[in-house]
This record gives C-alpha cells, sequence and structure tokens, in this order.
C-alpha cells in the first residue's frame, strides 16, 4: 500500500487510501438519525473531514427521525457554525424509509449517497465507490464482513433470496446502508416504504427504468454505542408484511417518461414462491432463537 491522504476538518485527521477519485459534480450525503446522540456527532465531523476529497460542492443532510436524546440538539449545534451540514426534523418517528425519503427530496446535488449513522460504516470508504460513479447510476455497497448478531446475518440471505424471487433484484447485500445514486435517478422515485424495506423498493423501481448498477465491498463495524432496532421481531414481521405489500404495488408501477431504459414489468414474482419464502424466513428465525434459548 502507497501513503495515505490527510483530509483534516475541524480538527479531525482521516486517512484515505490513493488513488482518490473525485465526483463529477456536487454531492449530498444523507444520514438517517434515530436516538443516535452517541454517535451523530463523531459521524457528522467525519464526513465534514472527508468529503472535501471528493468534492468542492456538498451538503450532508441529517435526518432526525423523532429522537428523543440530544440527537437534534447536536445536529443544531454544528449546523449553526457549517452551513453545509442541514438538518430535517420529523416530530414523531417516521420509520427508516420515512427519514431517507425525506432526505432524498431534500437533496440537491448531482449524486446522492446515504449511510447509517450508527458509525458501523466509514465514511472514507467512500473512496471505494467514487471511481464507478462517472460510469454507473447506482453503486451499492456490499458489507465484506458483517459484524451483526447470528440471527440478522441468517434473515438478510433469506431475505435476499425472497427479494430476488419477488423483484428479479439481484444485489449481494440489499440492505447495506452505504450506497450513491444520481441524484435525479433517487429523486424520481416516488417512495412509499416507511421501514428498512426502502432498498428493496429503490432496486426493484430502479431495475425497471433500466438503471445500471455496480457493487463494491466495503467494511463494517460492530456497533459501540446506541441500540439497534432492524433485529427486533415487530420490525422483522412488518417488513414481511411491507414486501408482500410492494410486490403487489409493482405489479402496476410504471416508470417515469424520464427513465433511460424503461424495463417490462418482472413476470417471475409469483405471489406462492415469494410467500413460500417470506413464510421460511420466518420459521427459521424462529427455530434459531429457540435454540438460542435453551443453550
Amino acid at each position: 500500500m502507497g501513503s495515505t491522504t490527510p483530509a483534516r476538518s475541524r480538527g479531525l485527521t482521516v486517512r484515505l487510501k490513493p488513488p482518490l477519485v473525485r465526483f463529477p459534480g456536487s454531492l449530498s450525503l444523507v444520514l438517517p438519525a434515530h436516538n443516535e446522540e452517541a454517535n451523530i456527532g463523531i459521524v457528522v465531523e467525519q464526513a465534514l473531514a472527508t468529503l472535501p476529497a471528493f468534492s468542492d460542492d456538498f451538503e450532508i443532510i441529517v435526518v432526525d427521525d423523532g429522537s428523543r436524546d440530544g440527537t437534534r440538539a447536536i445536529v443544531e449545534r454544528l449546523s449553526a457554525t457549517d452551513p453545509r451540514l442541514k438538518l430535517v426534523h420529523h416530530p414523531v418517528n417516521r420509520g427508516y424509509g420515512g427519514a431517507l425519503t425525506s432526505g432524498f427530496r431534500a437533496s440537491r446535488g448531482d449524486h446522492v449517497m446515504f449511510m447509517d449513522a450508527d458509525r458501523q460504516f466509514d465514511i472514507s470508504d467512500l473512496a471505494l465507490l467514487s471511481p464507478f460513479i462517472d460510469t454507473f447510476d447506482m453503486v451499492a455497497g456490499f458489507r465484506k464482513e458483517r459484524h451483526d448478531p447470528f440471527h440478522r446475518r441468517v434473515n438478510a440471505e433469506i431475505f435476499n433470496v425472497a427479494v430476488r424471487i419477488l423483484f428479479g433484484v439481484h444485489l449481494r447485500d440489499i440492505d447495506c446502508a452505504f450506497k450513491v445514486f444520481r441524484g435525479d435517478l433517487i429523486r424520481s422515485m416516488d417512495l412509499s416504504a416507511p421501514g428498512a424495506l426502502i432498498n428493496t423498493e429503490i432496486q426493484a423501481k430502479a431495475r425497471r427504468q433500466g438503471a445500471t448498477l455496480q457493487q463494491v465491498g466495503v467494511h463494517h463495524y460492530p456497533r459501540v454505542a446506541g441500540t439497534a432496532t432492524g433485529g427486533s421481531w415487530r420490525v422483522i414481521i412488518h417488513a414481511m408484511w411491507e414486501t408482500i405489500v410492494l410486490w403487489w404495488r409493482m405489479h402496476s408501477y410504471h416508470p417515469p417518461v424520464s427513465a433511460p431504459r424503461p424495463r417490462s414489468r418482472y413476470l417471475l414474482g409469483d405471489a406462492a414462491v415469494g410467500l413460500g419464502s417470506l413464510l421460511g424466513s420466518f420459521a427459521t428465525t424462529t427455530l434459531i432463537r429457540r435454540a438460542r434459548r435453551r443453550r
């Protein structure tokens, strides 16, 4: 490996591995945050230190999704001294999908990226995605080594299979929260999924629009602060229901006139097969949890 290039801001030093490819145009970073007071300040500071190496024209949009802790106050304090940081506030929690949708609507960049605000991703890994930005409509990260509990990894693998069957979307890690889109593409989508299924909705609609995609491995780190909610029973069951609803809605989806290469409806999304996959995911999770309790 060669030497690293430091990017400095607010006293932080972030190391970026060369070669570094800058963005052709402006960049918007969307950070959905719910009760992330222990993480949001660090994530924002690192982003402010890192993004100037990729673009001279960037913005960071933090969507405070009904947090009950100090998340909003921290972002307000930081944004008061840096106009590149913007806050979108939800008085009540709208869910992960609702937070991302608000962030996308507020964005103005030629390219729009989103990343979780829980410090499980490193913004400097944008250097791994940036070489493909000018060639593809979307560049999606996948976690090379996922640092999540075992049952969440099992659920994710089963869900990826169900998404391939139902929507014809083939991503190694569809829910990886480290992706970059062409700005006009993501803003052209009328997104409705309130929860984590927002990733599937984006990819299903992008596929119908004929958008091009590149996948790139990124690093994933254990959560060091805050509480994850994606593996709760309530979230899992709700996601299963949302998947069925989205599958049904996609049958009547028509790509916008701006779509460069519109594609016909994915005909292999068989309801019986899809429901079987979802029920299999539910049953597998149940068995895993019961086995863990017996230990």
